[in-house]
C-alpha cells in the first residue's frame, strides 16, 4: 500500500504514466489499472492518502475481504495502542497476541496479527520519491567488498578498494580500484571521477568513511581537511549523509549493488597481474552497465540528462592544488552530467 500512496502522491504531481511505473519499479499495465479503479471509483486523491493502509486496500482492491471482516472493525480500534505497547520494555507482539487472544477468542491467529499490526507500523513511516536535478549531487562511497590482482613477482593477490559514485538524475556511475581506503587514495579516486564525468557538481555527498568525514555527527559532521581542500578547490561543497539513515544513500547502495552484479560478477574468473589492468577491465564493464541505465532514454534524452546545465555545475577551477604528494590538477571547463 505504501507504493500505492507513492503512485497517488506522484500522479498528483502530474507524472505521467511512464514516469509513475520506472520510479515505482510497477508495470506501465499495473500503473493503469490502479488509476483506473481511482476514477471508476470518484475517489478524492487526498481522501486516500489520509486512508490507512487496509482501508486503502479495502477501497482498491474490492475482491479481497480480508478487511471487511467484522474481527478487523474491533481490531482497527486497537493498532493505535499496540503499537505505543511495542515501545515498551519487554513487550513483543507475541505477548500482544496473547492479550488479544483473551479478549478475542475467535480473533486473529497470530500470523494475521502480526501482519495488520505491520500495516500499520508500516504507514506510520511513510517515504518519499525524492526529485533530483542535473548537476545538483554525486553520491560516493567504498564497497563492502574488494577486488584484488595477483602481483607478478612474488604471485601474491594484492587486494584493493572499490570506490564507486553515482550521479542521481541519470544514474551514470563511476566505479575505480584503489590500493586503500587511505584519504590520498580517496582524494585521488574522487579526482578520476570527477574527470571522468568532465565536470563538478554542485555538491559532494560521502557516506560516513573516515577518509570524507573525521567526526560524524546528524548536525555538524566534521569534514577532513584535505576532502574540505579538495571541495573549496573545485568550488563544491560536502553534504554528508545522515549518520544511520540509510535512505539518505541509498542512491549509491543501488548502484554499488548493480556494481556488483554487472561488472564484479562478469569479472569473477579473470585474473589481472597490475591495478592498471584491473582498472581497465572495470572501466569496459562500468562502461556497459552505464550505457545499459540509459537504453530506455531516446538519443536527445540522454545528451540532454548528460549534457543539461545547471547553474553552478559546471566550474571553470583554479591553478593546481597541492596536498602532500598529491596533486590536483584543473579540469576544463565543461557541462556537467546530472
Amino acid at each position: 500500500m505504501r507504493q500505492i500512496k507513492q503512485l497517488i502522491r506522484l500522479h498528483q504531481q502530474g507524472k505521467g504514466i511512464k514516469f509513475l511505473a520506472r520510479t515505482l519499479n510497477m508495470s506501465k499495465n499495473t500503473v493503469k489499472e490502479y488509476l483506473a479503479k481511482i476514477r471508476q471509483g470518484g475517489y478524492n486523491l487526498d481522501d486516500l492518502l489520509a486512508l490507512e493502509d487496509p482501508e486503502l486496500e479495502r477501497k482498491l482492491h474490492a475482491g479481497n475481504p480480508a478487511y471487511s471482516d467484522q474481527r478487523f472493525e474491533w481490531f482497527k480500534g486497537k493498532l493505535d495502542y499496540y503499537r505505543d505497547e511495542l515501545g515498551r520494555d519487554g513487550v513483543t507482539r507475541k505477548l500482544l497476541w496473547q492479550e488479544y487472544q483473551e479478549s478475542q477468542p475467535n480473533g486473529y491467529k497470530y500470523t494475521q496479527f502480526c501482519y495488520h499490526l505491520n500495516q500499520h507500523l508500516r504507514s506510520a513511516k511513510p517515504s518519499m520519491v525524492l526529485g533530483h536535478q542535473p548537476g545538483d549531487k554525486l553520491y560516493i562511497d567504498f564497497a563492502g567488498k574488494t577486488v584484488c590482482y595477483v602481483d607478478q613477482q612474488s604471485g601474491e593477490q594484492i587486494e584493493c578498494q572499490l570506490f564507486v559514485a553515482s550521479l542521481p538524475y541519470s544514474d551514470y556511475g563511476f566505479v575505480i580500484a584503489v590500493p586503500s581506503q587511505k584519504i590520498e587514495d580517496f582524494i585521488y579516486a574522487l579526482m578520476q571521477c570527477l574527470l571522468f564525468l568532465g565536470g563538478v557538481p554542485a555538491a559532494l555527498v560521502p557516506d560516513n568513511l573516515k577518509s570524507a568525514v573525521t567526526k560524524a555527527c546528524r548536525y555538524e559532521p566534521k569534514i577532513s581537511e584535505a576532502l574540505q581542500q579538495f571541495a573549496n578547490h573545485y568550488q563544491a561543497t560536502v553534504i554528508p549523509a545522515r549518520v544511520a539513515k540509510p535512505k539518505d544513500k541509498a542512491l549509491v547502495e543501488n548502484h554499488v549493488r548493480l556494481v556488483y552484479q554487472q561488472v564484479l560478477a562478469p569479472l569473477r574468473n579473470q585474473l589481472f597481474f597490475s591495478l592498471h589492468e584491473l582498472n581497465q577491465a572495470l572501466f569496459a564493464r562500468n562502461h556497459r552497465l552505464n550505457q545499459t541505465r540509459m537504453q530506455q532514454k531516446t538519443t536527445r534524452a540522454k545528451k540532454n540528462s548528460w549534457r543539461q546545465k545547471k547553474p553552478g555545475s559546471s566550474l571553470c577551477l583554479s591553478s593546481p592544488l597541492s596536498w602532500n604528494t598529491t596533486t590536483w590538477p584543473p579540469c576544463k571547463r565543461t557541462t556537467m552530467c546530472s
